[in-house]
């Protein structure tokens, strides 16, 4: 695998009907949904990330978010077994993707669970969330296919959010930022930091210090800016009413 690369997958006409946990369903146009995914995947593109995209699932809702089918770590890729069975479909698209990008390929089984979007890699420490779509066994396989390539895994408890990266992701330097209405256990990362928004704490790093930050945290692009960041804000408004957010619509691999 040569240069920078973002698994995407395209959202099929079924994802309103999406899983939603810890908010009140809204309507979400698919549409105007489809759209968004092609600014976001689009904003990837115009900042050196080469989009490659992962097979679209129709039967599948919720498979645009196809951070949660699977984890990257030093040429591993670790495919999920979601914690939602309706999702369990999702990995089998990915699999002969990252396997023909060169990476070795391992699966987590039964009974263990795993969600991407609950794993959030802050250089070789590996947080992961427990206690929703994750479980123990989950973490335990997640820790055996990456200790050997020097991950140190962490569980953090998530209670109030649908996964750990719905509460927090990190910046650049390694700073780990979240909403204070999110978060369960602020106190297990050496570094964090509050954003004024929910909708503020999650970022993916761009490179060059610049953050792809969701266009409804305005408040929070404003914190990056004064930190020495340049945000690059974008509409994901109908992913949001499915607890979606600019993390999960994508996989980077460096």
């Amino acid at each position: 695998m040569e240069g920078r690369k973002a698994l995407v997958r395209r959202p099929g006409g079924r994802v309103a009907e999406g899983i939603v946990t810890h908010v009140e369903r809204r309507p979400v146009d698919a549409a105007r949904a489809l759209s968004q995914w092609e600014g976001y995947v689009d904003a990837l593109a115009r900042h050196g990330w080469e989009p490659v995209e992962v097979p679209e699932e129709e039967g599948a809702p919720d498979s645009v978010f196809v951070e949660d089918a699977v984890v990257v770590h030093r040429g591993v890729a670790l495919l999920a077994r979601p914690g939602a069975a309706e999702r369990r479909s999702e990995p089998a698209g990915v699999e002969p993707v990252v396997a023909g990008l060169g990476y070795e390929v391992r699966h987590v089984t039964a009974p263990g669970t795993l969600d991407g979007g609950d794993v959030l890699k802050v250089g070789d420490t590996v947080y992961v969330g427990s206690g929703g779509r994750t479980n123990e066994e989950g973490v335990r396989q997640l820790r055996e296919a990456f200790g050997p390539g020097g991950a140190d895994v962490v569980p953090v408890p998530v209670r109030r959010v649908l996964h750990l990266k719905s509460a927090v992701t990190a910046l650049p330097d390694g700073t780990v930022i979240g909403h204070p209405d999110a978060v369960d256990a602020p106190e297990v990362f050496p570094r964090f930091a509050q954003v004024p928004e929910p909708e503020g704490a999650h970022v993916v790093l761009l490179g060059g210090g610049r953050l792809l930050v969701a266009a409804s945290a305005p408040r929070t692009a404003e914190m990056f800016a004064e930190l020495g960041y340049e945000p690059v804000p974008v509409d994901i408004g109908e992913f949001e009413k499915l607890e979606g957010c600019v993390t999960c619509l994508s996989v980077r691999l460096r």
